[in-house]
């Protein structure tokens, strides 16, 4: 099959116009492709503001010193952590009310 040559494009947003109307199938070989790896990306981050009490501030450093970790590496670990118990009993949640209203 002949592929399109995809064409030139002035700016971003005409880029992603001409693809939002085109299948990139019919401009590149994907059976040729191959599975990129950037170990040197990071996910991009946001500095926000947080007011936590003091004791509990305090007793989240003394658990990362106890760990040698930063502590705002821990409470990123903690939120992630919890944020993925959440979604899944949310998930769980789901299942079962879709299962009691099935009987």
């Amino acid at each position: 099959m002949a592929r399109k040559s995809i064409p030139t494009f002035t700016s971003e947003a005409e880029e992603q116009e001409f693809w939002q109307k085109h299948d990139s199938a019919d401009y590149i070989d994907w059976s040729k492709g191959k599975i990129g790896v950037f170990p040197e990306l990071k996910p991009s981050t946001k500095t926000i503001s947080l007011r936590l009490p003091e004791s509990l501030l305090a007793a989240i450093k003394t658990l990362a010193n106890k760990k040698d970790v930063p502590y705002q590496s821990l409470m990123k670990v903690f939120l992630s952590e919890k944020l993925q118990d959440e979604l899944n009993n949310s998930d769980n949640k789901s299942i079962q009310r879709t299962t009691r209203s099935r009987r």
